[in-house]
């Protein structure tokens, strides 16, 4: 048997023609052409037609691509291996013409093209010339191919499968675009497509080798998903006397599902084995990671039953004696949610318990409760994919997931992070999407559980506006500003609504607002907002009250009374190293110099331990700590190393932390803050001060070991104040947030930035001034220019300045302190953020001309 390809230029009279019998094979994708596709083709035949208008036989061939076929040359019968969405589509569109044109001469040349007919003569039988897959052979006969079927098919009403549904719309897009047309104009296009339009067939007489072609199409960059792929490899590999029935099976699963959702549940079942985040495409990475190596068993054992598993947890549709309903409403609470990570180890679970009703309630009860706190908590797509491929990995060991340890629980700092997250202002927090699923699933809390909604448009609104207009009864009910911009944002002055914001509505007065906006024939369907319309005044007590009522269901139905501040977490692992009675350990760790040195504290003194690394030279101005370093070199303490630094070859005493540093950075330090506890995190001067390091929203609270990081505190501060800066300045719109204390802007000139800072009690606002390639002589003299310039900068500013030199870092700085820190409660983080951003802008105001007309240097 002969394996050889051939290749041929054949118009469409031939291609629709007795040498061809075409059969789309079961492993075959469905029909996917949609409605832009189909009205591209035609709109595309008509203007190549129109442009060429001469006669037919001398216009220029129209080319519409390739087909693969599997066909011997001496028979009719081809099998479709790649181009049944042009062949279908082209019978669609002949069928759609023969019912619009009038001539009966022309429609019986178009139904030659459809249909052979039969000769008692040569002894054939009439066939179709295109005969779709099995599951939609019988319905394109019918509703296309036969002479009345297509009108049939625009006409109908009732839901049928994508492939169908598809045929149908495009059917009755030709329909209405030909009834437009003259008869002689579609007489012509007819004439057109069946003389002028080719199609270049690539064959091949060997059937079983329809997999391998199928499979090497995709990389020729034809339109096939990763799931058909998949359908070729895993169904190929079956043995042929059982293919048929598994090519059956995978057809009913992606019919019952959907093409889509088919493919989706392809990227799950990939996370389930993956458990990370993927790195390459669906089908390398199912390929590498699913195989599968016997496509039977992945067939029975995993396709299926996940796929069951996949549209019962989608649909919120399990069925049991027992419980089905509360599974079923905490799946319609977890399908709102925009990501879908938490998919994987449902899946996983599901499909493994699903007969114990009383397992499943449970795992999906704190499921959502998980879900939702990393909603609420704004967890990043690589911290869910992380959380969720561990409860994936515990549900397939058996590990008790309902303990303290699992990864379906919410450690008692995340129960804090979350009910901290709820209390503050979360209108400005979080997206309209994201804050709508969080207020949904609040009103059905307070509806007793059971309310669900479905309406097409569902949008978050302040009862009291944001700015209330004088004289209203806004100002009388919460007359300090400073209430006002605490209470806007939060919880307890937030409502729902079923139609889209009126910015116009914003500042009605309450009783208009209740009756004009918050209501739709009288009533609302929200808990929430009715709730609002039952009150008469909008007072502070109002708020105060509401917010605590509403901030109790969502503790109780999350279980949040557990929680605990992550900095008791971080005084408990400090208690525990202050109970020994021994210094904890100190260490400098600087990657940029390659530096590592480890120190403690015994008898008032500050001991750098034997091993710790320091710089070789010394920068900067000269300072007496450049004097002792030179004598630890003499007398032997500090000596040569690999890689060009010095070593400490014993341990030696200083007499503060600063002259420790100072001798390892090779340079004046500040040793109270380059110093950091090893076991907590803190610098030196926060233990000093029995402070907390900062804020760890990740690890176990319970071991006193860890590393508290307040890298998060500071990501969270700057990422509030950059999104609540957008409206008044975009002096922050292109930058990131930050896991430093300090965040720095450009000013429009090198060696000259703008920069926000935070410390537990203070913020500043600065201009630091250092140039590049300088020993600070340079630098000084600009600053020294601009202190010149003082009154008309601080007259520009509206408030006086600090100015400050700072020879120790050949640079300059002139900046705002300000109190209030990182450890004011979060709740009053926006009100600093506003004085930052405030305090910045106007900087940048007043700097950012008199720096741009320094003379150069």
């Amino acid at each position: 048997m002969t394996s050889t390809l051939s290749a041929k230029e054949q118009s469409l009279s031939k291609i629709f023609s007795d040498d061809y019998v075409f059969t789309i094979p079961s492993y075959q994708r469905p029909y996917s052409w949609g409605i832009d596709q189909a009205r591209e083709l035609l709109e595309d035949l008509l203007d190549y037609m129109r442009v060429d208008g001469g006669k037919l036989d001398e216009m220029a061939p129209y080319f519409l691509g390739s087909i693969v076929l599997i066909k011997r040359e001496t028979v009719s019968e081809t099998t479709v291996v790649d181009g049944q969405q042009r062949l279908t589509t082209l019978t669609l569109l002949l069928s759609a013409i023969r019912a619009n044109v009038a001539d009966t001469d022309v429609q019986a040349g178009i139904t030659k093209c459809i249909y052979e007919q039969g000769s008692m003569v040569f002894g054939t039988e009439a066939r179709y010339r295109l005969s779709l897959r099995e599951r939609d052979r019988d319905f394109f006969r019918e509703y296309v191919q036969h002479g009345d079927g297509i009108e049939k098919l625009a006409g109908l009403n009732n839901k049928l499968p994508d492939a169908q549904e598809r045929l149908r719309e495009n059917a009755q897009l030709y329909m209405a675009a030909l009834a437009k047309l003259d008869q002689a104009i579609l007489i012509r296009l007819v004439q057109f497509i069946v003389t002028r339009c080719y199609l270049v067939t690539v064959a091949t007489p060997d059937l079983d080798s329809a997999y391998r072609i199928f499979g090497v199409l995709n990389s020729r960059g034809l339109d096939l998903s990763a799931t058909d792929i998949l359908k070729a490899e895993i169904i190929g590999a079956i043995d042929p006397a059982k293919r048929d029935a598994y090519t059956a099976k995978w057809e009913d699963l992606e019919e019952d599902l959907g093409r889509d959702a088919f493919g989706d549940l392809f990227s799950h079942i990939r996370m389930v084995y993956r458990k990370a985040k993927p790195k390459g495409t669906l089908l390398k990475e199912f390929r590498d990671h699913v195989g599968p190596s016997d496509p039977i068993a992945f067939i029975d054992t995993v396709l299926e039953p996940m796929a069951q598993a996949f549209r019962e947890i989608t649909d919120a549709d399990y069925s049991s004696q027992k419980h089905a309903e509360s599974i079923n409403q905490c799946l319609r609470w977890l399908n709102r949610i925009e990501f879908k990570d938490w998919l994987p180890p449902a899946l996983a679970f599901f499909s493994r318990h699903r007969n114990e009703p009383e397992a499943m309630l449970q795992f999906f009860n704190d499921l959502e409760r998980l879900a939702y706190s990393m909603l609420v908590r704004r967890s990043g797509v690589n911290e869910r994919i992380e959380r969720f491929a561990a409860l994936t990995k515990a549900i397939e060991g058996a590990v008790d997931l309902m303990g303290a340890s699992s990864p379906l629980q919410l450690s008692r700092v995340e129960q804090y992070a979350v009910y901290t997250a709820l209390s503050g202002p979360l209108y400005e927090t979080y997206s309209s999407r994201a804050l709508a699923v969080i207020l949904l699933r609040l009103d059905g809390l307070v509806s007793g559980g059971g309310a669900t909604y479905d309406y097409d448009t569902i949008t978050v609104e302040h009862v009291m506006p944001q700015q209330p207009r004088p004289e209203s009864c806004w100002l009388e009910w919460v007359p300090s500003p400073e209430d006002r911009l605490l209470w806007v944002h939060r919880l307890g002055n937030l409502a729902l609504l079923t139609r889209k914001k009126n910015s116009a509505a914003n500042n009605y007065d309450f009783d208009k607002k209740k009756t004009a906006y918050f209501t739709k024939g009288g009533v609302s369907p929200f808990v929430l907002t009715t709730q609002v319309l039952q009150h008469s005044e909008w007072t502070l007590k109002v708020l105060e009250e509401r917010e605590a009522q509403l901030l109790e269901a969502l503790e109780g139905h999350w279980r949040l009374q557990d929680r605990q501040s992550p900095r008791s977490s971080a005084m408990n692992a400090m208690a525990a190293h202050t109970a020994s009675g021994e210094s904890p350990v100190y260490e400098i760790k600087s990657q940029k110099q390659n530096l590592t040195a480890s120190a403690r504290e015994a008898d008032g003194n500050f001991i750098v331990l034997a091993g710790s690394q320091a710089r070789a030279g010394w920068t900067g101005q000269y300072h007496s700590y450049q004097a002792l370093k030179q004598q630890l070199m003499d007398d032997g303490s500090l000596i040569p190393a690999d890689g060009g630094i010095l070593q400490f070859s014993k341990n030696v005493s200083f007499n503060s932390p600063s002259a420790t540093s100072a001798v390892i950075f090779g340079r004046p330090d500040n040793g109270r803050t380059s110093w950091v506890v090893k076991a907590t995190g803190q610098t030196y001067a926060e233990r000093e001060e029995g402070a907390p390091a900062g804020l760890s929203l990740v690890g176990e609270e319970d071991d006193q070991d860890a590393a508290v990081n307040r890298h998060d505190l500071f990501r969270l501060f700057w990422a509030q104040l950059i999104e609540r800066s957008l409206p008044h300045t975009q002096l922050f719109a292109n930058r990131s947030a930050t896991s430093d204390h300090w965040l720095s802007l450009g000013v429009g000139r090198t060696g000259f930035s703008l920069c926000v800072s935070i410390t537990q009690t203070r913020t500043r606002a600065e201009c630091y001034i250092r140039l590049p390639n300088d020993d600070g002589e340079r630098s000084n003299q600009a600053f020294e220019a601009l202190r010149s310039q003082r009154q008309a900068i601080e007259g520009a500013f509206g408030e006086a300045l600090e100015w400050q030199p700072l020879p120790d870092r050949s640079g300059s700085r002139i900046c705002l302190d300000m109190p209030g820190g990182w450890k004011l409660p979060e709740a009053e983080w926006p009100q600093l953020q506003d004085k930052l951003i405030d305090a910045i802008t106007r900087l940048d105001r007043a700097l950012r001309d008199p720096i741009q007309k320094l003379g150069q240097r």
